[in-house]
């Protein structure tokens, strides 16, 4: 056994990490079922095009597809594809307006993922400092 460690150390180090696993796993399934509904919203931002145009709706408010087209090096066919596959995950909507299709960000969406993002981040930064703790007992 190493200096300074004893086998009830050891158990009870072993205890917690079972307990908090337990926890974790529980929490895991309610997690779950959330990021299920956006796990395809992430998906759809991972793509740079998807995400130009998500930023350029972002800045300038409802914008039709040509002026989306000018903004990226794609054909206006694909530029209407990638904002139907927004469209399917909710990020964005449309609306037509005579000849054209204005398109808009859905913010709702949005702040839905900011806080799945948010979540995600405080379960980090929990999971880091009961490393930490960990790390720093087991060396004492």
């Amino acid at each position: 056994m190493a200096a300074g460690h004893t086998r009830q150390n050891l158990l009870r180090n072993t205890w917690r990490f079972r307990r908090s696993t337990c926890r974790r796993a529980i929490t895991m399934n309610v997690r779950d079922a959330l990021l299920t509904k956006t796990a395809p919203m992430f998906a759809a931002l991972g793509d740079p095009i998807h995400l130009t145009m998500v930023a350029l709706l972002s800045a300038n408010g409802s914008l039709p597809t040509i002026l989306l087209k000018q903004a990226t090096s794609v054909s206006r066919q694909a530029v209407t594809k990638h904002l139907r596959m927004l469209e399917e995950t909710g990020i964005v909507t449309s609306q037509r307006v005579g000849r054209n299709r204005l398109w808009q960000i859905e913010t709702q969406q949005l702040r839905e993922i900011r806080g799945d993002l948010d979540r995600i981040s405080d379960q980090w930064d929990t999971t880091l400092e009961r490393l930490r703790r960990f790390v720093e007992n087991d060396s004492q």
